[in-house]
């Protein structure tokens, strides 16, 4: 009787662990507009509607909702009751918030790293930093982002706090809009001098105390760049937001409500 059971016992364990379609399809959506949104490919303040995004991605009511939930929790996405959705408008006091958190944290990274990095992959990551693609600066922002981030990412790592590495790794992906806003926008590629090298030096030679000041006046210097740079585009945003019309999925936002 036992082995006439099993059959039905595995089916039913097969159907629990099953994904149901629209789960996967809402992942996937969200996972794609995340992307869009992040690298402000759909600018800050465009507006849309379910209808939209659900003929957009071909996708049903449930998926689009499950993108939608996931993108609210992020802080990327708002509800406008009976008005859709709008992507959340970056502010100066995005650009102030991040970096003033970043300047505590990513001291207190170097600090614990110093000594105890992989000097040939800190160098790999700090040259992807620098490579200049044969693409439009778009593309270029995105990949320097990626490889910067991976930077950062990998000291904090080094530095064995598990905490601050998931602390640094939000803030790291909520600059990756502030940057692509005030860099893309203004078809800019950001500049990191030689900080990154000179940071690799002291935490191979585990210099604590200097690790941290670098840190610290890197952080600085790239805010000053990013605020400079977000402050333009925001200026500039009545000419920039009809650009999400070129996505063929979302609506300008009007007026105040930019």
């Amino acid at each position: 009787m036992t082995e006439e059971r099993a059959p039905a016992q595995a089916s039913s364990t097969s159907s629990v662990l099953e994904v149901p379609s629209s789960t996967l399809k809402g992942n996937q959506a969200y996972e794609s507009l995340r992307r869009e949104i992040v690298s402000c490919r759909i600018l800050p303040g465009t507006r849309f509607t379910e209808a939209e995004l659900m003929e957009r991605l071909e996708i049903g009511k449930a998926s689009c909702r499950i993108a939608l939930q996931r993108l609210i929790q992020d802080g990327v996405v708002a509800s406008m009751p009976r008005h859709g959705y709008r992507v959340t408008p970056i502010t100066v006091k995005d650009v102030e918030e991040v970096f003033a958190l970043r300047l505590v944290l990513e001291p207190v990274a170097a600090r614990g790293a110093a000594g105890r990095v992989n000097r040939a992959h800190l160098e790999r990551l700090e040259q992807a930093c620098r490579v200049k693609l044969t693409t439009d600066v778009g593309n270029q922002i995105d990949f320097f982002l990626e490889a910067n981030r991976s930077f950062h990412m990998a000291i904090a790592e080094a530095a064995g706090n598990q905490r601050l590495c998931r602390t640094l790794s939000g803030l790291l992906d909520e600059m990756t809009r502030l940057v692509a806003l005030g860099f893309g926008v203004q078809g800019i590629r950001p500049n990191i001098d030689s900080d990154h090298n000179l940071l690799i030096e002291h935490l191979v030679a585990g210099h604590a105390d200097a690790a941290a000041e670098v840190a610290r006046r890197h952080v600085e210097t790239f805010r000053d760049m990013t605020m400079e740079k977000v402050v333009a585009s925001l200026r500039d945003s009545a000419a920039l937001l009809p650009v999400g019309q070129a996505t063929g999925l979302l609506v300008p936002a009007a007026g105040g409500e930019r």
